[in-house]
């Protein structure tokens, strides 16, 4: 499924950069922000995709808000309130100016987010796996 290839190789970049260096070193941090919003985007995307293959019609259209509540809904996502954190600071990151909230926004990104890709990538995987198996 190309939609999840691309949010693994936009996560594997977010996954493999350097907490230190993102912390102090300005144009890093900004480039580590950036990662972070297309690994998102990614990633809702996927999850509409694979969530549209298993018929789930609050599937069919929606802003980013509606896919995560429905993926949560019916179980493909964990913990609604990191994931609704995570819309907030993609949707507010590059327009972030002052010093503290944009540390804070790494510091979840590292502290947070970085797992919670991880834990949704084996969950769709699994869910690929399941369609994959009923059209054999």
């Amino acid at each position: 499924m190309q939609k999840f290839d691309n949010f693994l190789n936009c996560f594997q970049v977010l996954k493999n950069s350097n907490r230190q260096m993102a912390m102090t070193d300005e144009i890093y941090r900004t480039g580590v922000i950036g990662q972070f919003c297309l690994t998102f985007e990614q990633m809702w995307k996927t999850l509409q995709e694979v969530m549209r293959a298993h018929a789930i019609n609050e599937a069919e259209n929606g802003s980013p808000r509606e896919i995560l509540k429905a993926g949560y809904k019916f179980s493909f996502l964990d913990n609604e309130e990191v994931w609704l954190q995570m819309l907030k600071d993609r949707n507010s990151a590059m327009h972030i100016y002052d010093e503290e909230a944009f540390v804070g926004v790494l510091n979840r990104v590292y502290d947070s987010y970085i797992d919670t890709f991880d834990r949704f990538a084996v969950k769709i995987r699994v869910k690929i796996q399941e369609i994959e198996s009923e059209s054999t």
